[in-house]
């Protein structure tokens, strides 16, 4: 990179960022403030009953081994902040996921010895384990923990009351997005918990980031703003707890009590999306950064919101959903659901989590996956992390090596893909973007999709055509491409077709794909890739609509 290059790079980074985040980044860096040791505030008394959470997988595989992020590690050979373990999974190690997870009841002596253990060897402000994250997501495990049943020990009740207190020095203004509201929200959670003047601090300030932020952060079709499925699935986790700690502790004549309906009805429209943007099988899309295991598991979503009162409406059994305000659209036609892409990468001024996947989309036959995202495995600053952000990893089109926004680092995006003219009829959407306007001639990608119970069309088009372009069609893993004829491929499982793809236009081979469904975890698969001839391509996958029955 050029001094140059690398100037236009930040530039075209920064621009959008809010004068609130500079300012938030460089108070965040000099503030120095010292944690208070005084003794944690008086519990406060239940107002009502607490609701079972939405359970996670279990992580404690032993006294001092977890499997995080499908990664195991022991305590005894790493401790708790090893500089040579991914940055992501020592966060993990700090949440405490495992006390609320599948099965916790039958690992409580080993959790208990494990919150006795992080106390000792994690003073405080020391580590990884410090930082504002990890410490809001262990407050409310830690919290949740305690009112589900688990008596808690002075010591663990001092330490949680210093956490409490740092977080509140160390709220992440410059970041925004998910990690201030999981800020507010575990200050929620303290200031309901204990009780008297200091816990009221605690949830006056909390409740006044989650208000702000609910209504920036939940746009009107249900959708979170990031456009990540599965962060939108933990931001309805974390609404459906709020619901639970207020209904569970706020005083019963409480203005906190009154924000309750509105509440349900923001989780009912989250609910709703979120049923909306997953396969058949149950499980999330892959947009932008998305993986399964991370957040509960839809089913686990479900129950909970059931018993919290919220009830939201299903997906149409047949035909099309826009959701204009997010940019996504779900088509069910006949056996098949496919779920469209025509969003932002996601708000300006947090594009972290986003990759160079507009224009992409899924698609299930049944309950079978067929075309797929490449999901996400890993963060950090890695070739593999770059890789899983590029266009090339999504089923899209590509211009020659370059990605329809500029994802870089970890968690950056420097030009962004604008969507244009956006188009929805029955089951027909089309759509352009620009993502490709630096490049000579300003090159725009249009893509129309064509769906009917028998089949569905995909038309790309490059104009003007004057660059190499590729779409790319990404299979779920166990299945395969097999020639049938000229420019038709049957898409098998072992030795059962589940469909068939004509290449009415361009030119078309089989490479060698990978799928990631979870962090840790790549996956062998095929893709299919048409080169665009004249700037267009055309496919048309059919399949049988009565072999594929949709599941009950």
């Amino acid at each position: 990179m050029t001094a140059m290059t690398g100037i236009g790079l930040y530039w075209r980074t920064l621009r959008h960022l809010r004068p609130g985040q500079f300012v938030g980044r460089a108070r965040f860096r000099l503030a120095r403030p010292r944690p208070e040791l005084g003794t944690a505030p008086p519990l406060r008394a239940p107002a009502s009953d607490w609701v079972q959470p939405a359970a996670r997988e279990a992580s404690l595989l032993g006294p001092d081994r977890l499997s995080l992020l499908n990664v195991q590690h022991s305590l005894a050979d790493h401790g708790w902040d090893d500089p040579l373990i991914d940055r992501l999974w020592r966060y993990n190690l700090h949440y405490f996921d495992d006390l609320n997870a599948g099965g916790a009841s039958r690992r409580t002596a080993w959790q208990r010895a494990l919150v006795d253990r992080w106390i000792r060897e994690n003073p405080p402000a020391a580590g990884t384990g410090w930082e504002p994250y990890p410490v809001s997501l262990r407050i409310v495990n830690w919290v949740k923990w305690f009112i589900g049943g688990v008596e808690p020990d002075a010591r663990w009740l001092h330490s949680l009351a210093i956490q409490a207190r740092w977080l509140g020095r160390r709220l992440e203004w410059h970041l925004l997005g998910n990690h201030l509201f999981a800020n507010g929200k575990a200050l929620v959670f303290a200031g309901l918990f204990f009780d008297g003047r200091e816990a009221q601090g605690w949830l006056q300030r909390g409740m006044s980031i989650i208000e702000r932020e609910l209504v920036e952060q939940v746009l009107a079709d249900g959708a979170h703003f990031e456009r990540s499925t599965m962060y939108h699935a933990l931001a309805l986790e974390d609404l459906l707890d709020l619901l639970n700690i207020v209904d569970a502790r706020a005083p019963p004549q409480s203005a906190w009590r009154r924000r309750l309906p509105h509440w349900r009805g923001i989780a009912a429209r989250m609910l709703a999306w979120l049923r909306a943007m997953s396969h058949p099988d149950g499980g999330i899309a892959h947009f932008n950064d998305a993986a399964a295991g991370v957040a509960p598991g839809n089913d686990e979503l479900e129950r909970y919101a059931a018993r919290l009162g919220v009830e939201a409406d299903a997906p149409k059994a047949q035909g099309l959903t826009h959701f204009d305000a997010s940019g996504h659209v779900r088509v069910a036609a006949g056996a098949a659901v496919a779920l469209l892409d025509v969003a932002p990468v996601g708000p300006d001024y947090l594009p972290g989590h986003a990759h160079a996947d507009t224009l992409s989309f899924e698609l299930s036959i049944g309950a079978r996956r067929v075309i797929v995202n490449g999901g996400t495995s890993c963060y950090g600053l890695g070739a593999q992390r770059l890789r899983e952000r590029g266009t090339a990893w999504h089923s899209t089109v590509q211009l020659g090596a370059h990605d329809s926004s500029e994802a870089w680092s970890g968690f950056r995006v420097g030009r962004r893909a604008r969507v244009l003219a956006v188009q929805v009829g029955d089951r027909t959407v089309e759509a352009a973007h620009d993502g490709y306007r630096h490049l000579p001639g300003a090159p725009l990608h249009r893509r129309r999709w064509q769906c009917d119970a028998a089949g569905l069309s995909v038309d790309d088009q490059v104009t003007p055509p004057a660059h190499d372009a590729v779409a790319r069609f990404h299979l779920a893993p166990g299945l395969s491409l097999e020639g049938a004829a000229p420019n038709v491929w049957r898409v098998v499982d072992g030795n059962t077709e589940i469909a068939r793809v004509e290449v009415r236009y361009g030119i078309g081979r089989v490479d060698d794909s990978q799928y990631a469904p979870r962090f840790g975890m790549l996956l062998p698969t095929q893709c299919l890739s048409v080169k665009l001839t004249a700037g267009r391509a055309c496919t048309r996958w059919t399949w049988n609509d009565d072999a594929h029955p949709l599941p009950q």
